[in-house]
């Protein structure tokens, strides 16, 4: 019986915080104002609310990235035509070796030609592209000094 006395008794329930939270501060906004900090927020990414107003008040860092859905866009695509381009050249191999195991060399040959003149014109798609490319990393991508 005396050891059932020493020990504590459970009274359940949460663990008192050691500095709780007992202030509270009430603020009115204006539509415009309420819309701009409803902006930020979201923008933050913080789990509520009262965390990101304290951090803007006792100017904590406060973290907001800005994804551009255009330039994901463009690189989703540029990304699939890539892909695109790497599968044409696997077939490329793929057709010298059967040319020359199917035809003769004058046969091969005449169809190795017309092969030559498309991959030039898809070297010179492959420039441009490259150029573009360049250019829009130059104009939305590159951050201004």
């Amino acid at each position: 019986m005396n050891e059932n006395s020493n020990k504590k008794q459970n009274k359940g329930g949460r663990t008192l915080k050691t500095d709780p939270s007992i202030h509270r501060h009430v603020f009115r906004l204006t539509d415009e104002e309420n819309a701009k900090l409803l902006s930020l927020f979201e923008a933050s990414g913080m789990p509520n609310k009262a965390k990101f107003i304290i951090s803007l008040l006792f100017s904590k860092e406060m973290k907001s990235v800005k994804i551009d859905k255009g330039t994901v866009d463009f690189y989703m695509r540029l990304t699939s035509f890539h892909s695109q381009f790497r599968s044409v050249g696997v077939n490329y191999n793929q057709i010298v070796k059967l040319l020359y195991k199917n035809f003769s060399e004058k046969k091969a040959a005449a169809f190795l030609y017309k092969l030559e003149k498309q991959t030039a014109e898809m070297a010179m798609l492959c420039q441009k592209i490259i150029q573009i490319t360049e250019e829009f990393e130059a104009k939305h991508l590159k951050k201004q000094s």
